[in-house]
């Protein structure tokens, strides 16, 4: 089967790219080919913010999945509405099949933050068009490059104690990286899934706080954390982009976004794709492990 990834570069991407090379006809697309490129995958450099460089991006295609998100961008919300909207389009014209998409969960609630919200939002635009969606949705996904889980280590390794937001208590269900690129590409094709909105997470409910809390265990260290009542999301992202590598642009809807409980309401998908999920200490240590 021939498959678009949108968003090939990205640290999602880039593992299902990996994942499904040996299996499919895969299309990678970015905006900048990487240095480093799997052998016998195709790249197409592409804007998906211009219709022709979506056409160009699905063209051939039988599937398209869809991970771009232009979060850092002041108009990230836009420019992902944009985005689908193009890839929505040419994928009905080109004769898709399926187009797979990951949201976030949460999304639904009533009072969801701007960047659950837009992640709703997108999800609807590339629904739009005549090919069926399957929509995965997944919280906070633990693994190198994730902004959530980079900031946590950050936290956890330059400060003996916090000050934090009542959004420590929050309670989300962390997803292993290696487990989202498995039900990715799990559901490429699978009939049962076209058309379906599904949620995917670890095997456990935690917070944010316990998360930090386990991370420092695991780390040998000891923290000290006092919550407030008060620290606003604008506050929040300008602690952290003092104090960890991640910018203020991308912290803030991301911080906004964690007063959202984040947990997985649907398990159909842990029978439809049958596998245990790693634990949240067992990917943490891997990932800490690697060089």
């Amino acid at each position: 089967m021939k498959v678009a990834i949108l968003g090939a570069s990205g640290f999602i991407g880039r593992e299902l790219v990996s994942k499904l090379a040996g299996a499919h006809d895969v299309i990678a697309v970015a905006r900048k080919r990487p240095e480093h490129a799997d052998p016998g995958v195709r790249w197409v450099e592409a804007d998906l913010t211009r219709p022709e460089d979506a056409e160009r991006a699905v063209a051939g295609a039988e599937v398209a999945v869809h991970l771009i998100h232009s979060l850092g961008s002041s108009d990230y919300e836009q420019r992902d509405l944009l985005i689908a909207e193009n890839v929505a389009r040419s994928a009905e014209r080109a004769g898709l099949s399926q187009i797979v998409y990951l949201g976030g969960l949460g999304d639904d609630l009533t009072e969801a933050s701007d960047h659950l919200r837009s992640r709703r939002e997108t999800g609807e635009r590339l629904s739009a068009g005549s090919v069926p969606v399957t929509t995965l949705r997944a919280g906070v996904v633990i693994g190198r490059g994730s902004a959530a889980f980079e900031t946590i280590v950050a936290l956890v390794d330059r400060l003996p104690a916090m000050i934090c937001p009542r959004w420590v208590s929050t309670p989300t269900q962390p997803i292993a990286l290696d487990d989202v690129v498995a039900y990715l590409a799990a559901v490429v094709g699978l009939a049962p899934a076209i058309g379906q909105r599904l949620d995917v997470g670890g095997p456990e409910v935690m917070t944010y706080r316990s998360m930090i809390d386990r991370i420092a265990t695991i780390r040998g260290k000891r923290l000290f954390i006092v919550e407030v009542p008060v620290l606003t999301p604008r506050l929040s992202s300008w602690w952290l982009h003092l104090v960890t590598p991640v910018k203020a642009s991308i912290a803030r809807p991301l911080i906004d976004g964690l007063r959202n409980p984040t947990v997985v309401e649907d398990d159909r998908m842990r029978t439809l794709v049958p596998f245990e999920p790693t634990s949240f200490d067992d990917v943490v240590r891997t990932v800490l492990s690697a060089p």
